[in-house]
């Protein structure tokens, strides 16, 4: 009872570590690791913490292991994703734990990477060290939906925010948008932004609202995601803000083929990187699963989707959204304006898109609605 008490507080140590780097590790998952051994009063006490650095590298438990203030031998490891088996750039994190002579490890979830999941924990208890799993499981998948969406879906995490009226407009019959929420609830917005690796929007959204697409909270710049728009004809203008600043925050277009060889080169010589898509036949539109598996390509894990009506029409239609992300002023515009959601498909009560409800903010006169997949 008391070892299953210490077990679960010491791995909430570990989540909570790992949930506050979302964004900043992709291309490889946001991992914690906690070490705690017995003092001479035969007190637990947190001896080292670590986390995966900016860029994935180095992990969590080499982090942890250098940043140890006292011997870590006959220590236990509390590890958010199981400890990879693989030799890559570095030495594996399982012979790491071994080699340092740590007794225990308990973990959240296995790898879901076939170049480890399961090899570690076999390799961690071929070494005499005792394993306790799914210790925090449900946080951590949680934590990890990105790095699993890779390997089940071929394609990264989509959330999709949506900043509406109560009764789901995000635009007037003038097009306006900016601001339907207040400042406050937008402050979350770009938080929201941070923990993403990567943030998606239509050619439409850039030509209206000019956007920035960066986090601009004090601190949080440098965390931005990267930036890709769908233009399949390039239309966005080279004195857009998004062009403009592609040198500074990674920015990838994609188009359709034959697009003006001109515009193409010069938006490359401005920064931006061009990657050319499919086309849908019968929308001669780009094929979203084709962008977002050449997005997970590039290493991205989640992406924040920031669209108008059709690019979010699009993506509910083709099943393509696991989470929304639901921004909602205390406001009512009615029938004019334009909604969040165009028409789906006419189905059965029974059949239509389900989620399942997380949770619910209330910031002043805006409320954020939290919905996953069911």
């Amino acid at each position: 009872m008391i070892q299953t008490f210490l077990d679960n507080s010491y791995m909430n140590m570990a989540l909570s570590l790992a949930e506050r780097r979302l964004g900043r590790t992709w291309p490889n998952p946001s991992v914690a690791c906690v070490l705690i051994k017995k003092n001479i009063k035969n007190n637990y006490y947190v001896i080292g913490r670590g986390w995966t650095q900016l860029g994935g590298r180095p992990h969590a438990e080499i982090e942890a292991l250098k940043n140890a203030h006292t011997s870590v031998k006959n220590a236990t490891a509390y590890v958010t994703l199981e400890p990879c088996a693989h030799v890559g750039e570095t030495p594996s994190c399982a012979d790491a734990l071994i080699d340092a002579g740590i007794r225990r490890v308990v973990i959240a979830m296995s790898d879901p990477d076939p170049r480890t999941n399961g090899q570690g924990i076999h390799k961690l208890k071929a070494a005499g060290l005792e394993v306790v799993e799914n210790i925090g499981y449900e946080k951590a998948l949680e934590i990890n939906a990105g790095f699993v969406n890779r390997f089940l879906y071929h394609r990264p995490l989509v959330t999709l925010k949506i900043a509406s009226t109560l009764d789901a407009k995000i635009a007037n019959q003038d097009g306006q948008s900016q601001w339907i929420t207040n400042e406050k609830a937008r402050h979350y917005g770009h938080l929201l932004r941070s923990q993403n690796d990567g943030i998606l929007i239509g050619a439409k959204t850039v030509l209206r609202d000019n956007p920035y697409l960066t986090c601009r909270l004090p601190g949080l710049l440098k965390f931005s995601p990267v930036r890709f728009v769908l233009d399949p004809k390039l239309n966005i203008s080279l004195e857009s803000h998004i062009v403009q600043e592609a040198q500074k925050y990674p920015t990838y277009f994609f188009t359709l083929p034959n697009v003006d060889e001109k515009k193409k080169q010069d938006l490359i010589l401005l920064g931006v990187k061009i990657i050319e898509g499919i086309e849908e036949s019968a929308t001669q539109n780009l094929c979203l699963k084709d962008v977002l598996e050449k997005i997970m390509k590039i290493g991205i894990t989640r992406i924040l989707v920031e669209g108008g009506n059709k690019l979010n029409t699009n993506l509910v239609k083709q099943n393509l959204v696991d989470r929304i992300v639901w921004f909602r002023a205390h406001s009512i515009m009615g029938s004019d304006g334009l909604s969040a959601l165009g028409s789906l498909p006419n189905v059965k009560l029974d059949q239509l898109p389900k989620l399942v409800f997380q949770s619910k903010l209330l910031i002043e006169d805006c409320s954020i609605e939290f919905y996953k997949s069911n």
